[in-house]
């Protein structure tokens, strides 16, 4: 079975202004990086849009139609500070969103061994009630309710080694027993949460904070000591990566140290859990990252690898 790669073209129409980091040749980066020979056997796909149905398992149906109202017909639309809307923004949301539950349709069907999500806007730090971050819907939390509502898939988890805390999946997994959240990330450092003694209401959330400066052989440590063990103790039947790409050392918005190999390793390690437990079913979902170079070559060999036999 092939890896999937899902995009849409609308998702490099989200405008964020002239200096934004979270632009749209984030995106283009990686998808000019996946034309090269290495990657002709992934299986490519149009992310739809994320329908209603899909969406209100995450979010109130409030919240979504006020963002939707606020998209601006021209110019932009500030939520707040970090976060623009401008008017090709609700439709790249929608393709975000309605891309990981696209790949969700596709690995459970075994039309995919496993998927990479290649969309903008991110989404991990969007709460079930508050777009922030460069963020407006939570399109893994969006994808792991795809993956229990449609297809019985009741224990889901995420890995999320952005560098920045994904503190919007981890509110909308909280109070949940089946939902499994994990996170490394630098810390002190944008959005303030994430310490290690935020556990969940059912010990269902590891949060690995790494102090700035920390390079791959500390991040393997919590992956290796603490995520990895938690994570088969959960033993889910799906896994979802919040694949930043942020913690790179060339990343401007950030101080870690992460190279491309350490990327590449890591997807190894937790291809290995999911092959034991969930029969290697990973969906993979582009969060963060900002030097477009990091991005896109972290990006490529992540993907070599979930394309490995």
């Amino acid at each position: 079975m092939p890896t999937l790669l899902v995009s849409h073209h609308d998702c490099l129409e989200h405008e964020t202004g002239g200096y934004h980091p979270e632009n749209p040749d984030r995106l283009r980066s990686v998808l000019q990086i996946l034309e090269s020979e290495d990657f002709f056997m992934l299986h490519r796909e149009e992310a739809p849009r994320a329908t209603l149905e899909q969406l209100t398992r995450v979010h109130p149906q409030s919240y979504i139609d006020d963002i939707m109202s606020h998209i601006p017909k021209q110019g932009y639309y500030a939520i707040d500070s970090d976060t623009p809307l401008s008017p090709k923004s609700g439709e790249a949301a929608l393709r975000a969103a309605g891309g990981v539950c696209a790949a969700v349709d596709a690995v459970v069907a075994r039309q995919a061994r496993n998927a990479f999500v290649a969309v903008r806007p991110p989404g991990h730090h969007a709460t079930r009630t508050q777009p922030m971050g460069f963020c407006i819907f939570n399109n893994v939390a969006v994808g792991a309710m795809q993956a229990r509502s449609i297809h019985g898939l009741g224990r889901v988890a995420v890995i999320d080694w952005d560098v920045h805390h994904g503190n919007g999946t981890q509110d909308i997994f909280w109070n949940d027993p089946d939902a499994f959240y994990a996170s490394t990330h630098q810390f002190p450092l944008y959005p303030g949460t994430g310490s290690a003694e935020e556990t969940g209401a059912h010990n269902n959330i590891v949060n690995c904070p790494l102090p700035s400066g920390s390079d791959g052989t500390v991040f393997m440590e919590a992956l290796d000591n603490r995520i990895i063990p938690a994570l088969k103790n959960f033993r889910p039947h799906i896994l979802f990566i919040s694949a930043g790409f942020d913690a790179h050392g060339r990343d401007p918005l950030a101080n870690m140290k992460l190279t491309v190999k350490d990327y590449a390793e890591a997807t190894r390690k937790l291809m290995a859990v999911a092959d034991s437990l969930c029969g290697g079913r990973i969906i993979s979902v582009l969060e963060g990252g900002y030097d477009l170079i990091a991005t896109a070559s972290s990006a490529a060999a992540h993907i070599r690898v979930l394309m490995e036999n």
